[in-house]
């Protein structure tokens, strides 16, 4: 049974050399040996060594037995967690297949039942993990089990993989995959759809609707462009400075009531996606003033801060039970984002709902282009055709130097579940190893709203208070809405 992690730099670890072969998993199945994709590929290049870490919590303690059981089945479907990244002679890298040990990749520690705060344990035990990495001798990625009885349940898992394994969307699917509906064993989670905010349902009506498509495209496209070059965020508290991707990081969460934004979403008729931009808003505003007051400085006029988002392009997001086969990775699985830069607007509003209506009038530019998919062209082409990865991964991380912080928005399942049988309580993806200050994931699951917050501490020394003001900004919003039933009309 694996140990506790030692702390490691998070860009010390190297991929071993490819010799002419690793352990194959079965005679004759010299096909299975891959190169890593453009996307992956990304995610080995120096300064951005990129770790999904997620933790879910459960209502009982955690069977570990039962899971080890469980973890060769998954590993049958997902074949890419039986895989090593290695680099040839020409420092090419490929996923070539081995045998795994399941007791490497479980870690148990040992854990003092006497503790002062569990809550505390598990957010230092995890913090602990964004400083170090896994070693490339093993496929990338571990299950970090801590039966402690915390305010969210009797156990807490943390999963940790390096993000070239795949995308956040990939890792939801296999969560879910394996999981069932807390009120019907036999019926698979749910995922809400939101096809009014959807990029996929951009919509062409006549020529003045294409003309803006295609105006908001290379606008975006351009600006993106620019971002890779030379178009830098205004420095403010939140600005990441050199080294934030090999700092370990503080990863926090904060609840709120799902109810209390569709009260605001649906006086204002906006999308859940507009009222949580529009709340992260109005937080940004608070924070910036409080941590400007502690220099005695003003707020300065007319901030530039944005967003880094990197947005699914798969058509579909239905989740499938496993099957006998393993899945069709060129497909299903694997790295298929575009990105968009997302305009945050901090100013400070007599009226809190303006926050959201402008929030609202910057998704409906986005909604009304391309830019995920012209921004992923542009990074193949700068990939394929002309500059190659070592070039083309100095301009990606540029960008997220240039901007402020990174966001996600991922839509849970709209029921309880169960994963291998044990009710899940909640759950919380995040990253670290980004050449960010702050990544803010959102995650809907059934009747709450989580804000998972991933923040370099010498930076973001206070997480916490960022999240009480997220947590406040939206009571303020809602306030104001119940104090206007009709608000736009």
């Amino acid at each position: 049974m694996g140990e506790t992690p030692c702390v490691s730099l998070l860009k010390a670890t190297k991929t071993p050399k490819y010799r002419a072969r690793i352990v194959a998993l079965k005679e004759g199945e010299d096909d299975y040996e891959q190169p890593l994709s453009p996307g992956a590929r990304f995610f080995h290049e120096p300064g951005y060594n990129v770790y999904i870490i997620a933790q879910m919590g459960v209502k009982d303690p955690i069977d570990v037995d039962e899971l080890k059981a469980n973890i060769p089945i998954i590993l049958d479907k997902y074949r890419c967690f039986s895989r090593l990244a290695v680099t040839d002679k020409n420092g090419n890298m490929r996923w070539v297949p081995t045998r795994v040990n399941v007791d490497d990749h479980v870690i148990v520690p040992k854990i003092d039942p006497n503790m002062e705060s569990a809550d505390k344990f598990v957010e230092d035990y995890i913090s602990n993990l964004t400083g170090s990495c896994i070693e490339y001798s093993k496929p990338l990625w571990d299950v970090h089990i801590l039966n402690t009885k915390t305010s969210n349940g009797q156990g807490t898992y943390v999963l940790r993989a390096h993000h070239s394994l795949g995308d956040g969307m990939s890792f939801i699917n296999l969560l879910l995959s394996y999981s069932r509906q807390a009120s019907d064993p036999k019926a698979l989670p749910t995922l809400p759809v939101n096809k009014k905010s959807h990029h996929h349902t951009t919509r062409v009506t006549n020529f003045i609707s294409f003309c803006m498509v295609v105006w908001n495209t290379l606008v975006a496209l351009v600006l993106f462009v620019f971002t890779t070059m030379f178009l830098k965020d205004t420095e403010t508290p939140m600005k990441a400075s050199n080294g934030v991707e090999d700092r370990p990081r503080r990863i926090v969460t904060r609840s709120v009531s799902l109810d209390d934004i569709k009260v605001v979403k649906n006086a204002m008729d906006a999308t859940v996606n507009d009222v949580i931009v529009g709340v992260i808003q109005a937080g940004f505003n608070r924070y910036l003033n409080r941590r400007f007051g502690e220099n005695n400085k003003p707020v300065p006029e007319n901030i530039r801060l944005r967003a880094m988002i990197s947005y699914n392009m798969r058509a579909s997001t239905n989740v499938e039970a496993p099957s006998s086969n393993a899945v069709n990775e060129h497909e299903t699985w694997g790295y298929k984002v575009g990105y968009i830069l997302l305009p945050f607007n901090v100013k400070y509003r007599s009226d809190p709902l303006d926050y959201v209506r402008e929030a609202r009038a910057i998704m409906e530019r986005r909604k009304a282009s391309l830019e995920p998919f012209a921004t992923r062209f542009y990074a193949k082409l700068l990939i394929e055709k002309l500059f190659g990865m070592k070039v083309a991964g100095k301009l990606n991380r540029k960008v997220y130097y240039n901007t402020t912080f990174c966001f996600s928005n991922i839509p849970g399942p709209k029921q309880r579940i169960c994963f291998l049988g044990q009710e899940v309580t909640y759950v919380a993806p995040s990253l670290y190893g980004i050449p960010s200050a702050l990544m803010i994931h959102v995650v809907s699951y059934v009747d709450k709203v989580t804000f998972i917050l991933s923040a370099d501490e010498e930076t973001i020394p206070d997480p916490q208070k960022l999240c009480d003001d997220l947590q406040q900004s939206l009571q303020h919003i809602k306030c104001s809405v119940l104090a206007k039933p009709c608000v736009e009309n």
